[in-house]
């Protein structure tokens, strides 16, 4: 089963974590499917980057986000589409 949630990166006590999909087993940092986004919580305010289309693609997927990264996607709902 696939998850999508965040694996950490940066120096020590300098965190920063990309959003991935990634297999439910794997470790923490393991081998990942795919980067979706990134987040730095050390920037002021806190950095959130995610491409919406394939996180949509994986959720329809049958990939399950994590609860830290569902609390995200409820902070920041997907934009409007634009009309012509």
């Amino acid at each position: 089963m696939l998850r999508i949630r965040m694996a950490r990166t940066g120096a020590k006590k300098q965190s920063s974590y990309r959003i991935v999909v990634i297999e439910r087993a794997k470790a923490r940092d393991g081998r990942f499917v795919e980067i979706l986004g990134h987040y730095n919580a050390r920037r002021n305010p806190p950095e959130l980057v995610l491409n919406r289309e394939r996180l949509d693609y994986w959720v329809g997927r049958g990939a399950q986000p994590s609860e830290t990264v569902r609390s995200f996607l409820k902070k920041k709902p997907a934009a409007a589409p634009a009309h012509s």
